[in-house]
């Protein structure tokens, strides 16, 4: 008899009817197999960082918690509770899980100097700066006091914002309020569009 796939699908089922009727009783043993990947796991409710919708998702994370451990996500899943999506996910959400563990993923700001072909690490305080530098210098030379009409305007055209989707309140209040200082006309928040 040659030994395949089916052949073993076959026997594990023919094998597990047999132990049923053994009396044997599988049910715990089915229960514990469906449990034990996250069953020490800390559960924290979150939000889908892609798109607009922003669907409910559950992230499991092992660890004790202790002082200098890292806890490690082991699972997410939709959020059966939430409203918008109750518990589904489209297969960017599925997959949240694998942009969380992607050793690829970027931890330090990076800068390509002009001129130049590869990106370096930079200090997030650089970063900050300079930032800020070319906000102000754009700012500067691009500022519109008066239009045509000779009509006091008070806008910047030349700098653009978008907000995400998992962004609070707080936080669209405190941007709005900071990008209509600068002037600022083009303010978006991913969650309108």
């Amino acid at each position: 008899m040659e030994f395949s796939r089916r052949t073993f699908l076959k026997g594990a089922v023919l094998g597990g009817a047999g132990f049923s009727t053994l009396g044997f009783d599988l049910t715990p043993v089915y229960a514990q197999t469906q449990s034990l990947k996250i069953s020490r796991a800390s559960e924290t409710r979150s939000t889908c960082p892609y798109c607009s919708v922003s669907c409910g998702v559950i992230i499991y994370t092992l660890g004790d918690k202790a002082k200098n451990a890292i806890p490690q996500v082991v699972h997410v899943e939709g959020d059966p509770d939430h409203p918008i999506n109750r518990g589904t996910l489209c297969p960017k959400g599925s997959s949240l899980e694998q942009d969380i563990l992607n050793d690829r993923r970027l931890l330090k700001p990076q800068v390509r100097r002009p001129g130049g072909t590869d990106w370096e690490d930079i200090a997030w305080e650089q970063a900050y700066a300079e930032i800020a530098q070319r906000v102000k210098k754009t700012r500067d030379d691009s500022f519109i006091e008066k239009d045509a009409s000779g009509k006091t305007v008070n806008r910047c055209e030349t700098i653009g914002f978008t907000g995400g989707c998992t962004d609070t309140n707080e936080f669209n209040y405190l941007v709005v309020k900071t990008m209509r200082s600068l002037g600022v006309c083009y303010l978006e928040n991913q969650a309108r569009v």
